[in-house]
């Protein structure tokens, strides 16, 4: 049996590396964190596979594809001195390998099981410059901003609440996948002033995030 340092090795060079991710920190970063230790015990053996990982009982949350965290990583732009949110941190994968790139990464969580696994977790992997805190994601956490970048951990329907656009920093960059487990795509945002300029980056699809599903229409 192919042991995880391998496998992890090979989602680098055959997932990660090929998906015009060349930000060298990034493949560098997840060769580090053990991603075995953030999915549930019976899904270890299948962490490096090239698809999201159900980290709850109904499969509504996830681990992103490594290839797509990584492209969604490196349209952050990150500079290693960034304060980053990651909006949705589930059991604190991103968290991690955010951690290993920039200086700080605060990690959002609104279900109290991901906030203790998370905690946890970067505990394991020796993380000391992350911190995972609790609270609705559609709120963000303006505590700790403003914020140089934000990582929206999944997908959003709704638009994204200008309440989390405003705690991004002039020149912050804003990435989040616009659409659902189906169909969609990755944007980016980036703060200019009082505004904001958007930019579609690639087609990517996962769960839509508590709080950011679209209100249902009624028509009569």
């Amino acid at each position: 049996m192919v042991d995880a340092a391998t496998q992890r090795l090979n989602m680098v060079e055959s997932q990660v590396r090929p998906s015009d991710v060349v930000d060298r920190r990034i493949p560098v970063a997840m060769s580090a964190i053990p991603r075995e230790q953030f999915v549930p015990l019976e899904s270890q053996a299948i962490a490096y596979m090239d698809s999201e990982l159900a980290i709850d009982a109904d499969a509504t949350r996830v681990l992103l594809a490594p290839r797509v965290l990584a492209k969604m990583i490196q349209n952050l732009e990150l500079e290693s001195n960034d304060v980053v949110l990651d909006i949705g941190c589930g059991t604190g994968y991103s968290t991690a390998v955010l951690s290993r790139i920039a200086q700080t990464v605060v990690g959002l969580e609104e279900n109290k099981e991901f906030v203790a696994s998370a905690t946890a977790n970067l505990e394991a992997v020796e993380v000391d410059n992350a911190a995972i805190v609790q609270g609705l994601l559609s709120e963000g956490h303006a505590a700790e901003g403003p914020y140089d970048a934000i990582l929206v951990n999944g997908a959003v329907q709704s638009e994204l609440p200008s309440e989390i656009l405003d705690q991004l920093r002039d020149g912050g960059r804003l990435v989040a996948i616009v659409g659902d487990q189906t169909r969609g795509r990755c944007m980016q945002w980036r703060r200019i002033g009082e505004g904001f300029d958007n930019r579609w980056l690639f087609d990517a699809s996962a769960p839509v995030l508590p709080g950011f599903r679209a209100e249902a229409e009624f028509v009569f």
